[in-house]
């Protein structure tokens, strides 16, 4: 009599993310269902119900994921606005799943509260608060058009994409120096 051992995972939920994050660099966030992420990770078809209800569940825990990721890249550079406009794009690039998520509101459960939170201490550092607050707009709307003009394959970024990032963001120096009447 052959004795069946009871399957073990480990940490499916984090192993769905990580799939999840692979179909969607592959073959787009429309190609992600759960039922071939549980096939990926080798459990059944109704096991990743148990930590997202539904596909807009996961979708939304990879946004929340990826704002929480972006949050941190960006409070390492909190006290120079340009190097958290460089750590915006590098972060795009290098984790273009969790980008495409993120500005994808209509995927996502948009009250979600860790979703919110993870948001919110992104937006705290790209948006500010007070007079620079529409600067820091104009800036995060330009490192977010390079990114997407990147990842779009628009603009070629060669070997050195925080150096382009830098470079473009260098403009956005110059253009507070000079340009403006009166200076």
């Amino acid at each position: 009599m052959s004795r069946v051992k009871p399957y073990h995972h480990g940490d499916l939920r984090r192993t769905l993310l990580a799939s999840a994050v692979e179909v969607i660099a592959e073959r787009g966030v429309a190609a992600l269902s759960l039922r071939d992420l549980a096939r990926r990770a080798g459990v059944s078809h109704a096991a990743p119900t148990h930590h997202f209800t539904d596909r807009t569940g996961l979708l939304t825990a990879l946004a929340a994921e990826g704002w929480s990721l972006l949050a941190d890249a960006l409070v390492a550079h909190a006290t120079d606005f340009a190097e958290a406009g460089v750590a915006y794009v590098v972060f795009a690039v290098e984790h273009p799943a969790h980008f495409a998520v993120m500005r994808s509101p209509d995927l996502v459960r948009a009250d979600d509260p860790a979703l919110a939170e993870a948001r919110g201490r992104a937006a705290a550092v790209l948006e500010g608060e007070g007079r620079d607050r529409d600067r820091r707009l104009a800036a995060w709307s330009l490192v977010h058009g390079l990114a997407s003009l990147v990842l779009e394959g628009n603009v070629e970024p060669g070997p050195d994409v925080a150096g382009l990032a830098r470079r473009i963001t260098t403009q956005l120096r110059l253009d507070d120096v000079a340009g403006r009447p009166g200076s």
